[in-house]
């Protein structure tokens, strides 16, 4: 068939596919615009025409009809208007008096009443709809009128054949539209027996394997119905004359011996249809396959069907006409090849291939749907057939082959690439439809599909101005659907005030609501959502008002009461002020009739006088207009008998007795009655009764669970599974515990039945690139129902239009192999008996397998590198080439080397992955290590495999603060000295130009003031010595780079209360514990520094270095160590001179004193008991409003600010 307008086709398809494929790897798609059905919305908004009605495509009339419809609808807005062609040509409805177009719409009415010949309107008819955005087409509608011919009359003579041959009768029926069915019958109107010796073949000819002399008594005559007129016509008829080589004699004939004893040659196989030993048929996709074999023979020859290569399609193949037919209603491509139809008898087998070939009009593969695009965007229509010859693509604008149509300022917005159509900055005024036509020489596909380009300004969908109440505590939505043409940003705000509200408490989707996460009483306002395009804005607002929650804060309970006594259930409700509540009440389910026995006031239910009929479950419910609460508990009536103290007090409370006598009754399909007395309840009313089954078939004597009863029952409906032999038992149940079981009642077997449960868990996924595994749970043993249970898996290409593949299977797994990589199928499921079939799956979306990406991530690099993060930028790959589900961009990074000569690194590869589809994606990578050299790659990733990574790059990180001193010891040498020795940090995190050490007294609960000192690198320990040897300490270390200081090492000295009997026993503190920034003591430092021994302060010798001046001060050698001192007597100061730019004092008028220490310049949250020891950790970092009041000011040095305690 030719494309629809009959003009030419697209030029070179291959051509254009590589193409296509080079651009979309390229190009991103915006999401096209979902445009609401709001009312207002669709009476405003302008839309191309789509037809949404039209006749047939093949489309036969009756003759005598007075009437012939065409039928052609369509929508749009503005409304559209039609026209039509006939034969190629315009069709002037206004000239033709006998044809007429219905109001609103393009369907065309042709009568007949006053004259004329439906057959002058035979003919290929097209339908346009037509508005100001653009032109839809209908199919053609190829109009015919039904013929139903009269058969040529003919004289028929006699039709002579000799006993045991074959005949064939032919029909030859007049041709008609459409075709007529036959049917063969004799002059009294009977039909013609058949068997498996006559039977008619699909031409209608009536074949005889071998001709009986019975055969000659009846004639034969072939008929033609035609369905659309309703008649019937006759040939006229045959009739046989049967010879015999001896006398014919009535009263011979058997079913077992036709020929009643008479020899009658007999004559191996041979075919009458098809003749020869092969033959072909070609059939379409989707059409039913009809093979034949009908053969002659004496005896009757019998009819078998194979298929060379392979077994028939055992859930597909019917045989009909006594196996002489074989039929595939709905024929697919894997139906093609060569069946084979054997015919035999005693006397020998004939064999006939036919060679079957599925071909296939066009089908749809990805049908074009309609696109709606805001200005600017991108977008692309897509038509995607398939079909064997493989179908032409052509595509039409507005009904033009789009090839042929003029240039204008917005075709250069437009690329047509074979089946593909891009749209790139699309402009207003450049809505149209688009046709897609597909066609090879078996039939042709129409599609139209409209692009429109919308512009609109932002509209609010919602009510407005609602009042919204909710619980506190509950977490709340508040709503506000919007739309506009390009997409509004949309933002919310409280009371008119602040910026938009997104994170903590508050979430914004993108749909235009806002959640709280939990409602507070501070959290009632009016809120307001903001939506904005470059068209303008709109805005609604919501009251929220948070309430109280209603709850029953003194909840009834359980009651045993005497009969004739008074029974009270109590129910208090507390509840918002504003929200009215009403409280009801219920018993055993049901709204409770008061009358005039009951009586109820706000928070309570009294029954004066208790009967045996108030016994049950009381429940009391509270409901506002935003929430309710309800409470229950259960009425037991007591008899008289329990008023003897010796029978109801003296005993205590047991397990009840088992119930007896079970018993079966009224059984059905799916339940069956059970009924047993109560055994002895043991002074403790029985609550409940518990029904568990056995069954014999998957798990005898295993005892389960079936149902549970109120107490005061004794007889019970049993809802049971079909084709399972039961038998059930019963548990008393009271206050104290469960009884016994009873005795088992005797079994009872349910009828089969179909499946009543899907199975669960289906789903789909590839384990191989070219497959699909379905799989699913299979149905538990008592969801079975019947005998060979097996299931029907039904799967086809999402959006694809194809009809269902499907099989059955007893196994929990099926593969669909041969699929193309990572593709959507539609998954449905159902289990079947040998009863039958039960309910349907929903459908579940699979996928097939992924495959290694084929694309790479390029043009990878790295800005605004930092000492410990850096920004990643690089070039994103086409979804379509991940060939899976797009998990991440994965970046592999590893530290290649240390900038610090002679620091050994680890070079252990690390990987982040960052998920984003924009155009121009970024990522920052974080938790570098500073002064360091990294290399990385990047790959992208779906679920299972990694693409190829990208380009390597290379960069350096900038100095950063060094590490905290890989360990901080305090040795106290004597009462007077302390000997400080520390570590270099392991990660110094740039070239360390020296050391900082802060320390400071501890007098009682205050800090005095504190001294700095700076060292250089390659010093790593230093002598002090103690104006005040009772004194505690607190010192602060950390190592300089060129950026500043880095993490602190805090510590602490011992605080010596009692001097006598000192001794020179050293005690160390290896600190380990880390609290913002700075490492603090473990439990176990104090211990250690308050086990020293003292000896008489008489008995000890001072150090040289604890030597006081003339003066009575302390030389603290500048910070020199002892050893540096005795070492070389004659060295310079200059090693020991604090760093350049180093400071010592907070407030910089601290001035150096023999006889005290400079201020320590960075406090701690620790606290101190009356006599001023250490009692907990402190921070080396502190915000500043938690320090106000203090008595030392803001440091000015390179450590961080510091706040002394006061």
């Amino acid at each position: 068939m030719r494309p629809v307008g009959g003009r030419e086709m697209l030029g070179k398809v291959g051509h254009a596919a590589l193409t296509l494929l080079s651009l979309l790897l390229l190009w991103q798609e915006a999401a096209a615009i979902e445009v609401p059905l709001d009312p207002k919305i669709q009476q405003d908004l302008k839309q191309p025409p789509t037809i949404i009605k039209q006749s047939v495509k093949d489309y036969i009339v009756d003759p005598r009809d007075n009437t012939i419809i065409i039928e052609c609808e369509a929508k749009g807005n503005p409304v559209p208007t039609f026209s039509w062609r006939r034969n190629g040509r315009l069709f002037n409805i206004g000239k033709d008096p006998r044809v007429t177009m219905r109001k609103r719409s393009g369907t065309l009415e042709v009568g007949f009443r006053s004259g004329g010949r439906p057959e002058d309107y035979e003919g290929e008819y097209q339908c346009f709809a037509t508005n100001e955005l653009g032109v839809a087409l209908s199919n053609k509608i190829l109009l015919r009128v039904s013929k139903a011919p009269l058969w040529p009359k003919e004289v028929l003579a006699p039709v002579p054949v000799t006993e045991g041959s074959p005949l064939v009768l032919p029909c030859n029926p007049p041709p008609g539209l459409p075709p007529p069915l036959i049917f063969w019958m004799d002059s009294n109107m009977t039909p013609i027996h058949q068997d498996r010796r006559v039977s008619m073949g699909l031409n209608g000819d009536l074949y005889f394997s071998n001709v009986l002399v019975q055969d000659g008594q009846n004639d034969y005559s072939c008929n033609a119905r035609f369905n659309f007129t309703y008649t019937i016509q006759q040939k006229n008829p045959f009739n046989l004359k049967v010879q015999t080589r001896e006398p014919y004699n009535d009263t011979s004939y058997n079913a077992s011996d036709p020929f009643g004893g008479r020899k009658v040659a007999e004559t191996p196989p041979s075919f009458l249809s098809p003749e020869g030993s092969g033959s072909s048929k070609m059939v379409l996709r989707d059409e039913r396959l009809l093979l034949e074999c009908i053969a002659a023979g004496l005896p009757t020859p019998s009819i078998k069907w194979f298929k060379r290569g392979g077994d028939l399609p055992a859930l597909k193949v019917k045989f009909e006409n006594f196996n002489k037919t074989l039929k595939i209603l709905s024929v697919s491509e894997e139906d093609a090849g060569e069946y084979v139809c054997m015919a035999d008898n005693r006397l020998g087998s004939i064999r006939h291939s036919i060679d079957v070939q599925v071909k296939a009009a066009p089908y749809w593969l990805d049908k074009p749907t309609n696109l709606v695009l805001a200005p600017e965007e991108n977008g692309r229509l897509v038509c995607r057939a398939n079909g064997n010859p493989k179908p032409n693509i052509q595509w039409l604008m507005n009904g033009e082959p789009i090839n042929k149509i003029t240039e204008t300022p917005t075709s250069a917005n437009r690329e047509v690439l074979g089946d593909t159509i891009l749209f790139r900055g699309v402009q207003i005024g450049s809505s149209a439809v688009y046709q897609c036509n597909a066609s090879n020489q078996h039939g042709y596909l129409l599609a139209n599909a409209f692009v429109s380009v919308l512009d609109m300004a932002p509209r609010m969908l919602g009510p407005k101005n609602q009042l919204i109440k909710v619980v506190m505590n509950n977490r709340t939505f508040l709503n506000c659907p919007f739309f506009g043409s390009p997409l509004p940003e949309l933002r919310w705000f409280k009371n008119g005030q602040g910026s938009g509200l997104d994170g903590g408490q508050y979430r914004a989707y993108i749909n235009g609501t806002l959640e709280i996460k939990r409602a507070r009483k501070e959290d009632e306002g009016i809120y307001t959502c903001v939506a904005n395009n470059m068209l303008g804005n709109a805005e609604n607002q919501v009251q929220l008002e948070v309430k109280e929650p209603t709850r029953i804060i003194q909840a009834p309970t359980h009651q045993s009461v005497l009969r004739g006594s008074k029974a009270s259930f109590h129910c208090k409700v507390v509840s918002d002020p504003s929200l009215p509540t009403k409280v009801t009440w219920t018993k055993d389910g049901e709204r409770l009739d008061l009358g005039w026995r009951l009586k109820k006031n706000e928070e309570s239910l009294t029954i004066p006088s208790v009967s045996e009929n108030d016994e049950g479950i009381y429940t009391c419910t509270v409901k506002s207009e935003i929430d309710q609460d309800s409470a229950s508990a259960r009425l037991t009536v007591l008899e008289d008998a329990f008023l003897n103290p010796s029978i109801f007090s003296a005993l205590p409370p047991d397990h009840p007795d088992p119930p007896i006598d079970l018993d079966l009754s009224d059984p059905s399909a799916r339940s069956v009655r059970l009924t047993w007395i109560p055994g002895n309840d043991r002074r403790s009313p029985v609550t409940d009764f518990l029904v568990q089954f056995e069954e014999n078939r998957w798990e005898p004597g295993r005892w389960q669970n079936l149902s549970s009863f109120p107490g005061d029952l004794n007889s019970v409906i049993l809802q049971l599974a079909p084709n399972v032999n039961y038998q059930f038992r019963v548990i008393a149940i009271n206050s104290v515990g469960r009884s016994q079981p009873s005795q088992p009642s005797p079994r009872y077997k349910t009828t089969a039945a179909p499946p009543d449960s899907i199975p669960r868990d289906l789903r789909g996924w590839g384990s191989n690139k070219d497959n699909m595994e379905i799989t699913w749970e299979p149905l538990r043993d008592l969801e079975k129902n019947g005998p060979n249970l097996q299931y029907n898996v039904w799967w086809r290409r999402k959006d694809s239009g194809d009809d269902w593949t499907n099989v059955t299977t007893s196994e929990t797994k099926y593969v669909v192999r041969n699929t193309e990589t990572y593709v959507p199928y539609e998954i449905k499921i159902q289990a079947r008996n040998e009863l039958g079939s039960g309910p349907e799956s929903n459908i579940v979306i699979g996928y097939s397998g992924e495959d290694k990406p084929t694309d790479s991530p390029t043009e990878l690099r790295v800005s605004k590198v930092g000492s410990t993060r850096a920004n990643i930028h690089w070039k994103p790959v086409d979804l379509s080439s991940v060939q899976g589900e797009f998990k991440e961009y994965r970046l592999y990074y590893w530290r290649e080397s240390s900038l610090v000569p002679g620091l050994v690194v680890s070079k252990e590869k690390k990987t982040t992955g960052f998920y984003t589809t924009v155009p121009e994606p970024s990522g920052i990578l974080k938790d570098l290590v500073p002064y360091s050299k990294y290399k990385m790659f990047m790959v992208v990733a779906n679920s299972r495999f990694e693409s190829l990574p990208s380009n390597n790059v290379e960069f350096t990180t900038a100095e950063g603060v060094p590490d905290a001193p890989r360990f901080f010891r305090i040795n106290r040498r004597s009462l007077d000295t302390l000997y400080l020795e520390w570590g270099k940090p392991l990660e110094p995190n740039g070239i360390l130009i020296g050391y900082q050490l802060v320390c400071q007294r501890v007098n009682g609960s205050r800090l005095d003031q504190q001294e700095i000192k700076t060292f250089r690198p390659n010093v790593t320990d230093f002598i002090l010595r103690l104006p005040d040897r009772s004194a505690r300490y607190k010192f602060n270390l950390s190592a300089l780079t060129q950026v500043g200081t880095g993490e602190v090492y805090a510590e602490e000295s011992p605080h010596f209360t009692n001097e006598e009997n000192f001794t020179d026993a050293t005690d160390v503190a290896h600190i380990d514990q880390r609290s913002r920034g700075g490492k603090y003591p473990s439990p176990g430092f104090l211990t250690g520094f308050t086990k020293y021994l003292v000896r008489d302060k008489k008995d000890l010798p001072l150090d040289p270095v604890d030597q006081k001046d003339q003066d009575g001060s302390f030389d603290y050698q500048n910070g020199s160590s002892v050893r540096d001192r005795n070492e070389n007597e004659n060295s310079s100061d200059e090693d020991n001179k604090p760093l350049q730019g180093s400071q010592t004092s907070l407030d910089g008028n601290v001035k150096e004193s023999d006889d005290s220490l400079v201020d320590y310049g960075e406090g701690g949250d620790g606290q101190f008991n009356e006599d001023g020891s250490f009692i907990g950790q402190y921070t080396v970092k502190k915000d500043k409003d938690e320090t106000e009041g203090n008595e030392s000011s803001e440091a000015t040095s390179p450590v961080n600010a510091i706040y002394s305690l006061a």
